[in-house]
């Protein structure tokens, strides 16, 4: 039996899956990174610990297996996206640290452009909107603050890269640069109705389209490596969260999935056309398959799993991540108490890079099991504010929910996510779907799973949850939750 190695580089570790045929995990390693903060609001990564880590667990998740290269059948990419990196050409070597996608310190420049009336504009020609999140404004603070970049640049001797660019250029020695469609709708440099960079946003952002990376599917063979010995065909590449969706198997218009990890992201399989949205969502492509573009609508939030770390790491309430749930469900409810984890801002539908994290409802009664509570619930409720308006955005009203992530194994978080959204909560069987929507990406295009069809067949409910919660303590959390969601905004003023 031949395997599908699977490389999926996160935000706070680096992970290598091997799938088999049947999408079961065969094997999976995992390596953590440094996170690095220089000032507040700022966060970057290493790009030499990216590729390091990956490499790494790449070789040790085949090891540990008992394969060699010539088990596997080819190489899927996914990552996390936004995250912008620089390197030279000719050295290969970054010109300084990875700026990471919660990164805010281009939030004054975005909100200059807005004020400078690009930000229709942009919304038409890449469906995104106009922030700090996405690659181009931290692209153009690179090539603005880094001594020397600017020069090199016009030179052609600096290529721009998201995560899975930076990997296949290390990967292939240099040969390749490339990055897929998906990875590409992400930056607020590409036009995602023409599938073309658009000059008009490169010289908005002072982008040299030399610095670009090829676009290209996001099933098909991009190059070759040699990291496990051998000559494996690197053959699939998607963005974590249109991974997730594709390893969700929400093939079909009108599917959603929703990812717990560091952040929380929504995504709604809206067919062969963009639909607009008129609530401050994201129109993306979800992936392109053999000449066929497929796009959905997305809600991102900067800080889900993210908030449990932190109540582990700076306020040492619970010793492990897991622990949350048993501490959480010590109460009933919150206590009245309202945690809103914007450490970085606000993410869709509200859209504010001032906002800041905020606990509110304190008493003297309170406890450390009504903040892990708190905690949970806000998560659930910033997932519930981007349902409401996926639904408003397609015109439609959603059957179920498809879960995955890291914190989807906690049973308690999708009750209480089911209670505020008022439908079915679904666990896949598979948690680690991100890793196996880039292994079906890559296995297809090397005939691995014949087709899309084949592939969704293999989903399996693993856990489904239904609401418990009457309507009307659902409308009374609602409310208290954005009133606690008012007093967090623009707590940072420009």
């Amino acid at each position: 039996m031949k395997y599908i190695l699977a490389l999926d580089q996160g935000t706070t570790s680096s992970r290598a899956i091997l799938f088999d045929r049947a999408g079961r995990i065969h094997s999976i390693a995992q390596k953590e990174f440094p996170q690095i903060f220089p000032k507040p609001g700022w966060v970057e990564h290493d790009p030499m610990q990216i590729w390091s880590s990956q490499a790494s667990v790449a070789r040790k998740a085949v090891k540990q297996a008992g394969l060699t290269f010539k088990d596997i059948e080819a190489i899927g990419i996914t990552n996390q996206r936004e995250t912008t990196l620089v390197w030279n050409r000719r050295t290969g070597k970054p010109i300084c640290n990875a700026i990471v996608w919660q990164d805010r310190r281009t939030a004054g420049a975005c909100d200059r452009i807005r004020r400078e009336g690009h930000e229709e504009m942009i919304r038409e020609r890449t469906g995104l909107v106009v922030d700090a999140y996405f690659s181009a404004s931290k692209l153009q603070w690179i090539l603005r603050h880094v001594p020397g970049a600017r020069a090199s640049a016009k030179g052609g001797d600096l290529a721009f890269g998201t995560v899975d660019s930076w990997l296949i250029w290390n990967l292939t020695g240099g040969r390749v640069h490339v990055t897929d469609v998906t990875n590409a709708s992400r930056t607020m440099l590409y036009n995602i109705r023409t599938k073309q960079w658009d000059d008009t946003l490169l010289k908005l952002f002072g982008i040299p389209r030399s610095m670009l990376p090829e676009v290209k599917s996001s099933s098909e063979i991009y190059g070759h490596t040699a990291l496990l010995g051998g000559n494996l065909p690197i053959a699939g590449i998607a963005g974590d969260q249109q991974a997730a969706l594709f390893g969700q198997a929400c093939t079909r218009p009108g599917m959603a999935k929703n990812t717990y990890g560091t952040g929380c992201f929504m995504l709604l399989n809206t067919g062969s056309k963009p639909i607009q949205s008129k609530n401050r969502l994201l129109t993306t492509i979800a992936w392109e398959i053999d000449g066929r573009t497929e796009y959905a609508l997305e809600g991102s939030i900067f800080i889900a799993g993210a908030a449990v770390q932190w109540l582990r790491d700076q306020l040492k309430i619970i010793r492990t991540a897991a622990e949350i749930e048993t501490l959480a469900a010590q109460v009933p409810d919150s206590g009245g108490v309202f945690f809103v984890p914007a450490f970085a801002g606000l993410g869709a539908p509200h859209w504010d890079s001032y906002a800041r994290g905020l606990m509110v409802g304190l008493t003297r009664g309170t406890t450390s099991a009504h903040i892990a509570r708190a905690a949970l619930e806000g998560i659930a409720f910033q997932v519930a504010d981007v349902l409401q308006a996926m639904q408003a955005d397609a015109g439609i009203r959603l059957k179920e929910l498809r879960v995955d992530g890291g914190a989807s194994e906690n049973n308690l978080l999708l009750q209480i996510q089911a209670d505020l959204l008022g439908i079915p909560v679904v666990r896949s069987e598979v948690s680690e779907t991100t890793a196996l929507g880039a292994a079906y990406l890559a296995g297809r295009a090397v005939g691995y799973w014949k087709n899309v069809a084949e592939i969704a067949a293999q989903w399996n409910e693993g856990c489904r949850v239904s609401a418990t919660m009457k309507p009307a303590e659902r409308r009374s959390r609602t409310q208290g939750w954005n009133r606690a969601l008012e007093r967090a905004r623009n707590w940072e003023l420009p």
